[in-house]
């Protein structure tokens, strides 16, 4: 299977799929079930707990659904950490290594020593990027607001791990809810659903956000998705729709390497963060990726640019640090107390509900990577 054409990588459109040459349909299922003696055998949805180091402790669910495998972490967001397609990995993870829920991550810088990568983790609710307090007089709440927020940390309640047929589709799904909460404060619950097809090189993270409270609430809202080794090597390119490109600093300007080329890895080298303003199809829809040609690989995010109307691109090209971050967002990189000062921090009306969609999809082999290459100057054009 070559993946999901790039010019229909919308969540919710139909795949038909094609799994070790036999094609499994409403009418063809039994063909599945013909050729296993249990489903578990290609596919299954299993809760684990890890037994040592940093993620001791840790709840999680592993799903595979074929060459797919991820792992959505229940005590951390249900975010997935680990994400492989025919047992190569195409994600980053830190040098601290695979993390459970420790309380030091909501205390200011010191999440640098917990963040560790994964497809992706959630930031927010009420802030993103660096720490942050609100000063005196400000017209929000006051509070203290760690390094990308607290809800990444938030362990899943009302956990719901299924495999089902619907139809000629074997299912497999992860659900849960999240509560960022204080007494006096904010209340905050993100209903979350991560859905994937026996066959299909893809998930879909369809996730919900309340507020539960009976004040107007600050949320920001990005999905860190990160992407390392051997994924992301020498040769490696990330491909977005990009019409303008901002560097958000003085070092990001002075990286000689363009936005969106990955050399070697070098000792040292600082981080580069750009900002980029994205086309969009008719439908309202864009997507980012990193592809390897070498590797024969790659992985898309599509979603909604009226949901992220900002994104922005995370590239570390440093020894041991070695990554790129994509990060389609509500809300800019400087911050909260950025938006802060504009009048236009983003916020949730009290007792009502935001939701957004994205998905992620491996594309495997050269057509695949051309269509999406193609993609792109199409949206450009």
């Amino acid at each position: 299977m070559t993946g999901v054409n790039a010019e229909h990588m919308d969540p919710h459109a139909d795949v038909g799929e094609v799994v070790a040459g036999v094609a499994f349909d409403n009418a063809t299922r039994s063909d599945a079930l013909a050729h296993m003696g249990s489903m578990q055998q290609a596919a299954y949805v299993r809760p684990i707990t890890y037994r040592e180091g940093r993620a001791h402790g840790l709840d999680a669910i592993e799903v595979k659904n074929g060459p797919l495998r991820f792992v959505s972490m229940a005590d951390k967001a249900l975010d997935v950490s680990e994400f492989e397609y025919r047992g190569e990995n195409l994600t980053f993870l830190s040098k601290p290594g695979l993390n459970g829920r420790n309380q030091f991550d909501t205390h200011g810088q010191e999440a640098l020593r917990s963040i560790m990568g994964g497809l992706f983790f959630t930031c927010g609710f009420e802030n993103i990027c660096g720490p942050y307090s609100t000063p005196e007089g400000s017209r929000y709440p006051a509070g203290d607001y760690p390094m990308h927020g607290r809800v990444r940390t938030t362990p899943a309640e009302h956990v719901r791990a299924d495999a089902r047929w619907e139809g000629g589709d074997y299912v497999l799904e992860v659900s849960g809810e999240m509560r960022e909460a204080e007494l006096f404060g904010e209340n905050l619950v993100l209903r979350r659903a991560i859905r994937t097809t026996y066959g299909e090189p893809s998930i879909i993270v369809d996730d919900e956000v309340s507020n539960e409270s009976f004040r107007d609430e600050p949320l920001m809202w990005m999905y860190h998705c990160n992407f390392g080794w051997p994924l992301l090597a020498e040769g490696a390119e990330v491909v977005i729709p990009s019409r303008v490109a901002t560097p958000r600093d003085e070092t990001t300007a002075a990286d000689t390497t363009a936005w969106n080329e990955i050399g070697a890895p070098e000792a040292n080298k600082p981080e580069s963060v750009y900002i980029h303003e994205l086309a969009a199809d008719e439908s309202g829809r864009s997507f980012a990726a990193v592809v390897n040609r070498g590797l024969g690989l790659g992985v898309v995010i599509d979603f909604s640019v009226e949901d992220f109307p900002h994104f922005m691109e995370w590239k570390s090209m440093a020894s041991g640090d070695y990554v790129v971050g994509l990060e389609p967002s509500n809300s800019k990189v400087y911050g909260r107390g950025w938006h802060e000062e504009r009048g236009d921090l983003p916020m949730i009306a009290a007792q009502s509900s935001q939701r957004k969609t994205l998905a992620f999809t491996v594309v495997e082999g050269r057509d695949a990577i051309d269509a999406l290459i193609a993609r792109r100057d199409a949206m450009l054009a």
